[in-house]
């Protein structure tokens, strides 16, 4: 099979993007205390250490640069048809508490919770979240499973690092058209916010679902921060 030079560009670029350095800034979080107190529904925040995450945090001027959405043990999906979906899915893991994301590389996929014990994590509660909505919100995130992750968007945000005359004219930012994000293509903010809009849950006004980044959840006034303590210190 013969592939387009942007094709073999965009798949060397993601390998480039993806690639992730040591864990620094761990001590923050007590990852046992959050494994207690995470809830269904809950966002959390992630500050990566891929290159991807430098370009985010560059465009963002915010430490997070990746979001994931809880959505619990598959026993708690009431639907059948996903509950099973979420049961086979974790049979592969190592976990049963799960989070639902679109990651670069991969796309909608359900991972577990543990794959983030590493990293510098903040939790991020829908406040007055009704069970119900809350089931809505966990549906709309696992009917998008499988679906793309758009590497073009982060194409749209790593031009920004770049001088505009390098990229081919067709290449340039499509990223403020209505048209721009298909449907079977997303990304980790957007893939949520949809969820919740899903759901009728609001995170900021008048903001285009397809421009969110991680960030706009903590920025939100409808989501809670959960403080959690540190690991005690000793000598």
């Amino acid at each position: 099979m013969k592939f387009s030079f942007s094709e073999w560009f965009i798949k060397k670029f993601s390998k480039y993007l993806l690639k992730t350095g040591p864990s620094t800034r761990a001590y923050l979080c007590d990852f046992d205390h959050i494994l207690e107190k995470v809830q269904t529904c809950d966002v959390l925040l992630i500050e990566g250490r891929s290159r991807v995450s430098d370009i985010i945090r560059s465009i963002t001027l915010s430490p997070w640069t990746h979001a994931v959405l809880y959505i619990g043990h598959p026993d708690e999906i009431k639907i059948p048809e996903l509950r099973e979906i979420a049961k086979r899915q974790s049979e592969k893991l190592s976990s049963t508490q799960l989070v639902i994301e679109s990651d670069v590389g991969i796309g909608t996929v359900i991972s577990p919770i543990e794959k983030y014990k590493d990293d510098h994590i903040r939790i991020l509660r829908p406040m007055g979240l009704k069970p119900d909505d809350a089931q809505k919100v966990i549906n709309a995130a696992l009917q998008r499973l499988g679906t793309h992750y758009n590497i073009r968007h982060v194409l749209d945000l790593a031009r920004f690092l770049f001088p505009w005359s390098i990229f081919p004219r067709r290449w340039r930012s499509t990223l403020f058209q209505t048209n721009a994000l298909k449907p079977t293509q997303e990304i980790c903010s957007s893939m949520i916010a949809g969820a919740f809009t899903a759901a009728h849950f609001p995170i900021l006004p008048n903001h285009n679902p397809k421009l969110f980044t991680p960030s706009d959840f903590d920025y939100s006034p409808y989501f809670a921060v959960i403080k959690y303590p540190i690991p005690p210190y000793s000598n």
